[in-house]
């Protein structure tokens, strides 16, 4: 009963240490708020310059904010809390935009505001950031990747369009199979779904490498799911580094496991008895391998998201 209580309240737990330890909204001094310092003097005037114009052209409102760190919350739920606080945009018309770079976390974001999410869609915002933005801040050049940025913003809001090719940001023989990334998730959806994903492939895993006869059909079995489901909680790199993990450490562990006494007579006991018995588990052979049962097991986990108009990145 107490673990229940445990597990009840450890949600709340997590959300009222992520609101506790998100990062402030800054005080809306200007269009540009550069926090972490990334602009030069020259680059930031004449942004500014360029944004004020673009108001009174159309209206439309575009704020720029840098911070060093979110400490741990999502871009998009700061991003909006900074879009509501700062009130972008015009009453009833909802026409603001605000750009959001965060250098420590290597994460930026467009939020969008509701009246210009037809205009700047979520995938004209997300091509702005791969393709524009990320590039120049993989090679250390924040002002031309807020600067270029925003004025990609402001072009389509002005019925201009953006080039459909990606920009190349490697040499020409480069692949660009290990640039993939895994889906926008805060730390806590991470946490949430990677405790789901490895808990179940983990599991079948361990009864994989510990059971005689049935232990090499899982190793194939399972080598689908370590291939993709760990890109959804690490990414392609992460995900990658834990597949050749897995390939290479479920064989060495089984070898390793088969010179123990108590294998030796499981394996035993099934060819004999048609039984075993492995650290409180009934294991009973049959025409295809081995089947587990125990006292009673359930699995459950789970994850959300959230967003709204927009697109973020990583660099």
């Amino acid at each position: 009963m107490k673990l229940r209580s445990v597990f009840l309240l450890l949600p709340i737990v997590l959300l009222f240490s992520t609101i506790l330890s998100g990062a402030d909204v800054p005080y809306l001094t200007g269009r540009i708020t550069d926090n972490a310092q990334l602009l030069s003097p020259a680059v930031n005037r004449s942004l500014s310059d360029s944004l004020q114009a673009h108001e009174k052209r159309t209206g439309n409102q575009i704020a720029v904010l840098t911070i060093s760190t979110l400490d741990g919350e999502s871009i998009e739920d700061y991003a909006v809390r900074v879009f509501e606080s700062w009130k972008l945009g015009q009453k009833g018309r909802d026409n603001g935009v605000l750009i959001v770079v965060v250098p420590n976390d290597r994460r930026m974001r467009i939020e969008v505001g509701y009246g210009l999410e037809g205009t700047l869609t979520d995938a004209m915002a997300g091509r702005i950031v791969q393709n524009i933005m990320t590039p120049k801040f993989k090679n250390g050049d924040f002002d031309g990747g807020i600067a270029d940025g925003a004025g990609a913003v402001m072009e389509v809001l002005e019925g201009g369009e953006l080039p459909e090719t990606v920009v190349s940001t490697g040499s020409a023989s480069k692949s660009n199979f290990f640039e993939v990334e895994g889906p926008e998730l805060s730390i806590q959806e991470r946490i949430l779904l990677g405790a789901f994903i490895f808990g179940i492939i983990g599991l079948f895993t361990v009864i994989g490498i510990l059971t005689p006869g049935v232990g090499w059909f899982l190793y194939f079995f399972l080598i689908p799911f370590w291939a993709v489901f760990p890109i959804v909680v690490l990414g392609s790199g992460g995900a990658f580094s834990c597949f050749i993990a897995y390939i290479i450490g479920f064989p060495v562990a089984k070898l390793f496991i088969r010179k123990s006494e108590w294998y030796r007579k499981a394996q035993k006991d099934l060819r004999t008895k048609g039984r075993a018995s492995i650290g409180g588990f009934s294991i009973g052979s049959g025409s295809s391998g081995s089947s587990w049962s125990s006292g009673g097991s359930g699995f459950s986990g789970g994850g959300g998201s959230s967003g709204g108009g927009g697109a973020s990145g990583s660099w």
